[in-house]
């Protein structure tokens, strides 16, 4: 059987858009609550500016709470040298490096022009040499709320630059804007593909639109396993103006197990957690599953869909 991996990212890209403080323990309740449901790697923060992101200020409190009390693998996104270098010493090697493929948005994002940055992600690769798991992620690979649609062959080019020192590391492109059609995902995909192999791809959506579902299958038709999503569709990036969350992990979860592709993950036990992501205070949801499946059990309809889990899971 196909199987896919999902990797649940609302503790970071999610929790980042909210601005009233979450409680620690209520995010340690929520990433527990996701790893129970079978989610085997979750994003949980970043090490970011406490003045830009004041949400992650408490990420080495989360990463000193669940790095031994879950199964799951914990990773950390990492903007600079500096986060890098701090995530490390909290102990986690797990590393998520992101650069923009727009040049206004790396700007905004990261005060730093790209090819600063990709110098920077170089530096984190070969001077602090971490052991974990590593995710270069280029935003903006295919529309910026700023420049416009994204040129495919800024995308390659940058790719290219970062092939020679990434190793084994995953490369991950992101819809940050959730404007992708499954024509972009699928002429990004098969091009990289073509031009640097079959390696650890992975898709980053963002469902604005309301196309993440639809691109995430056509960049797995296209050679993609690795896909980003959040519970209940939280998030909306703070520096892509109008962006809304990441494409809803349940919604993944349905799309892969419905279509025969297995995940592992347990849809019943991972509605309820997207449940109460949904209470979040100044949290902006969505996704389409969750609230199907809860209209047809008001009527008393079962949906037989909800319950089905790979044999893996």
């Amino acid at each position: 059987m196909e199987s896919v991996t999902i990797v649940d990212v609302s503790p970071r890209d999610g929790f980042q858009s909210v601005v009233p403080f979450i409680p620690t323990a209520r995010k340690i309740e929520i990433i527990r609550g996701l790893a129970d449901a079978g989610l085997r790697r979750i994003e949980i923060g970043s090490f970011v500016s406490r003045t830009a992101l004041p949400q992650m200020s408490d990420i080495q409190l989360l990463l000193a709470d669940l790095s031994s009390r879950i199964s799951a693998e914990l990773s950390v996104l990492v903007p600079n040298f500096k986060g890098a270098e701090l995530a490390m010493k909290a102990g986690n090697e797990n590393l998520v490096i992101v650069f923009s493929a727009s040049e206004t948005h790396n700007a905004n994002n990261v005060r730093k022009t790209v090819d600063a940055s990709i110098v920077e992600a170089k530096r984190i690769i070969e001077e602090l040499k971490p052991e974990g798991r590593i995710r270069v992620n280029i935003a903006t690979a295919f529309d910026c709320p700023f420049e416009g649609k994204t040129p495919l062959e800024r995308v390659l080019r940058l790719v290219e630059q970062v092939v020679p020192w990434a190793g084994d590391a995953e490369i991950g492109l992101c819809d940050t804007t959730g404007r992708a059609l499954p024509v972009d995902v699928a002429a990004a995909f098969d091009r990289c593909m073509s031009l640097f192999g079959r390696r650890n791809w992975a898709y980053h959506a963002h469902d604005t639109y309301g196309l993440g579902t639809a691109t995430n299958w056509t960049a797995y038709e296209h050679g993609v396993r690795i896909f980003d999503a959040s519970a209940a569709g939280l998030g909306g990036c703070p520096f892509a103006p109008g962006a809304t969350g990441n494409v809803a992990t349940e919604d993944t979860v349905f799309l892969f197990e419905n279509s025969g592709v297995a995940t592992g993950i347990d849809l019943n036990r991972l509605l309820e957690v997207a449940t109460s992501v949904t209470e979040i205070e100044g949290g902006a949801v969505g996704g389409r599953v969750r609230a199907a499946i809860e209209a047809r059990s008001r009527l008393g309809i079962r949906d037989d869909s909800s319950t089905k889990v790979s044999a893996n899971g």
